[in-house]
């Protein structure tokens, strides 16, 4: 049984200024979490293996939170798979080794659900990691983020360690890329969307075929999920993070053009990769640790869309 979280005490989310580390921030502060340390990319360069030991060694966090990674969809993998494997080796190397040096027990890892194979049965099971080849358009990032897995495991069972990996599905929410060139498929849409209208443009181009499944969780929903692991008594293992239904991109695209309020028409390009077929996670062992999602697809895409704006009227 491990002990209980003093929330008293220092807990470094790495990341904290990204869609996902900022959703963990939120909901600890929502919790009552009263020392949570962040360090942007000027002051520390997760990068730099003695500037992470340094760190570690000043700030003691008693707990760590590693949501920190270089992530992108297609377009961005597919044209930067050097950057895509080196920086997230090197980012989780680092932290991790930099945790157990200053006697950190308890560590959070996030992946992500490309880590299984592209053909395997559905719903995904944690178990199918490493049973099959990846999908090509994403294999850096991926094998990357399996490393990390590994990483967790290797440090548990040579050291004592605690450290668990969450493996969330397709994440979306405040703090999203909307940047089409690098963005996923949900933040792209809801952009493409969105600037069509303000154009008075008559359809959106929208790549694949439209056919392949996918499953959305919104980003608040995955931190109340990380910090619920955090203050479990899990100590190991991989745990898959979603809602446990997908939709199709058609359906993704058509509702994001009723939210946006774009009355086009949807013009899906062929010609470009689908990527995976489907992708949807068997999400039973955290249900069976008490805890689901509890945002819609249709609510968490109305906030994204008006955080969108807030951001678009900020900026």
């Amino acid at each position: 049984m491990l002990r209980t979280i003093d929330k008293s005490e220092p807990i470094y989310v790495a990341g904290h200024r990204g869609m996902v580390g900022s959703a963990i921030v939120r909901c600890l502060q929502q919790r009552g979490y009263r020392h949570i340390v962040t360090a942007d990319r000027a002051s520390l360069d997760l990068l730099d293996p003695h500037a992470v030991q340094r760190f570690f060694g000043e700030t003691r966090p008693a707990y760590v939170f590693l949501a920190a990674a270089k992530v992108g969809g297609i377009h961005a993998n597919n044209s930067y798979p050097a950057q895509f494997i080196y920086e997230n080796l090197m980012i989780e190397a680092n932290v991790v080794h930099a945790a157990y040096s200053a006697g950190v027990e308890r560590l959070l890892f996030l992946g992500s659900s490309c880590i299984y194979p592209r053909d395997c049965p559905q719903p995904i099971r944690e178990s199918y990691l490493m049973t099959g080849p990846l999908e090509k358009t994403n294999e850096p990032y991926a094998m990357a983020k399996i490393a990390g897995i590994k990483l967790c495991e290797s440090y548990n069972r040579q050291y004592g360690t605690h450290y668990v990996s969450a493996m969330p599905t397709n994440l979306y929410g405040p703090r999203d890329n909307y940047d089409l060139q690098t963005s996923h498929v949900l933040p792209a849409l809801l952009r493409k969307t969105h600037d069509a209208k303000l154009r008075g443009d008559a359809r959106i181009e929208v790549w694949g075929s439209g056919t392949p499944r996918r499953e959305f969780l919104y980003v608040d929903d995955m931190a109340d999920a990380c910090v619920f692991l955090m203050e479990s008594d899990v100590a190991d293992g991989l745990f898959n993070i979603g809602v446990g239904e997908d939709v199709t991109i058609r359906e993704l695209a058509e509702t994001v053009m009723r939210i946006v309020g774009f009355d086009g028409e949807i013009v899906f390009d062929a010609s470009k990769p689908d990527g995976t077929p489907r992708k949807l996670l068997n999400v039973d062992r955290m249900r069976e640790l008490g805890w689901r999602s509890r945002i819609s697809l249709e609510d968490g895409i109305r906030r994204a869309y008006d955080s969108f704006l807030s951001e678009i009227a900020q900026a």
